[in-house]
């Protein structure tokens, strides 16, 4: 892909783990999502074609309920 490969680690609220994977799996442009043990509870890899999709995504994931911290690593070509 000549596109964005980005990744995003997750906090969420305990227990809701799952809740938020089930949501982030709906969104386009998701090619892996799962729960992770460590300070992060979601990893989250995602492909799209430019960053305006990036941020598009982003600002969706962040508004999942049971979000609570995102950082997100773009990777470099």
């Amino acid at each position: 892909m000549n596109g964005v490969v980005a990744y995003m680690l997750l906090v969420t609220d305990t227990g809701k783990e799952y809740d938020v994977i089930n949501e982030v799996k709906k969104i386009s442009g998701i090619t892996e999502c799962r729960a992770v043990y460590g300070e992060f509870d979601v990893f989250i890899r995602i492909e799209v074609a430019d960053f305006v999709s990036l941020d598009e995504i982003v600002t969706q994931i962040r508004r999942v309920p049971g979000v609570l911290q995102t950082t997100t690593l773009v990777s470099s070509p």
